[in-house]
């Protein structure tokens, strides 16, 4: 995924937020603290999954390295588990989720900074704009968290490049 794309869209997004707010904002309700935390739950989700997803596709390739080494493919040793081996069209999804959030990420972290380039300035003569600052704070750090999850799965569904019979680097190919 292009990293620019997710730039453009959380700054155009913040521009738009922004005017919005600026346009809006007396009639707005409420920012409760809460309301970016599904984002947060999200990242953190998609960060387990990476993880362990990670951990599985290491895994496999040991377990494949191992298979051609003259070992079984189910065991590298003795004290080694079966390797459970992954489907490939979880990986297709995965990272088809991953895109998906990324960009979701990166268009709620242009939502909540132009909310916070709006309310951050006005603290000092708006009573409700302390709570709705610190609202938009935990929304960008929620958002970008989301992001971040979202581009760490992506960088892990993609498939290394393996070496070709000759020794030569092959060509890595997305899952």
């Amino acid at each position: 995924m292009n990293r620019r794309d997710l730039v453009v869209v959380a700054a155009g997004l913040a521009l738009a937020a922004w005017l919005l707010v600026r346009a809006t904002y007396g009639s707005l309700p409420p920012l409760r603290w809460w309301l970016p935390l599904p984002l947060a739950v999200l990242a953190v989700a998609e960060a387990l999954g990476a993880r362990t997803l990670r951990a599985r596709l290491t895994a496999e390739r040991a377990a494949r390295r191992s298979a051609r080494g003259g070992e079984t493919a189910r065991t590298a040793d003795a004290g080694t588990p079966l390797v459970r081996p992954v489907e490939p069209m979880l990986v297709a999804r995965l990272a088809v989720l991953a895109q998906a959030s990324a960009f979701v990420g990166a268009a709620f972290v242009g939502i909540w900074a132009g909310v916070l380039l709006h309310v951050g300035p006005a603290v000092s003569r708006l009573q409700v704009a302390g709570s709705d600052t610190v609202t938009a704070v935990v929304g960008v750090l929620c958002a970008a968290a989301l992001t971040a999850a979202a581009l760490w799965l992506e960088s892990v569904c993609r498939v290394p490049p393996e070496e070709r019979d000759d020794g030569r680097p092959g060509d890595g190919v997305r899952a």
